[in-house]
């Protein structure tokens, strides 16, 4: 993969790295935020969205733009559903559909 795919980094990466880099554990992080231990896993490895509620309780927690991580978020999955072969050929399509009509 060349530097023009890449995926983005899923915010996650960059939370897992800021609570290490706080000492604090991922289960008290979970405690603090009220959240089940297996969700904040998840979306520390990049398994789960950040959703703009959770971005919010972090902001709260440790002071982290939301805006930055909900816009991660998003460039990340632009770039996850710009690869999925299914909606590549669907794509494809739209733009022939449409190219007929011009």
């Amino acid at each position: 993969m060349n530097a023009t795919n890449r995926i983005p980094t899923h915010p996650g990466d960059v939370l897992k790295e800021e609570i290490e880099s706080r000492n604090i554990s991922q289960k008290k992080f979970a405690e603090i935020l009220s959240v089940p231990y297996t969700q904040l896993n998840e979306i520390l490895n990049g398994k789960r969205p950040v959703t703009t509620d959770f971005a919010l309780m972090v902001e709260a927690a440790l002071g982290i733009n939301p805006e930055m991580l909900i816009n991660m978020q998003n460039r990340y999955n632009m770039a996850v559903a710009r690869q999925k072969p299914s909606l590549i050929g669907r794509l494809n399509s739209i733009r022939r559909a449409c190219a007929l009509m011009a």
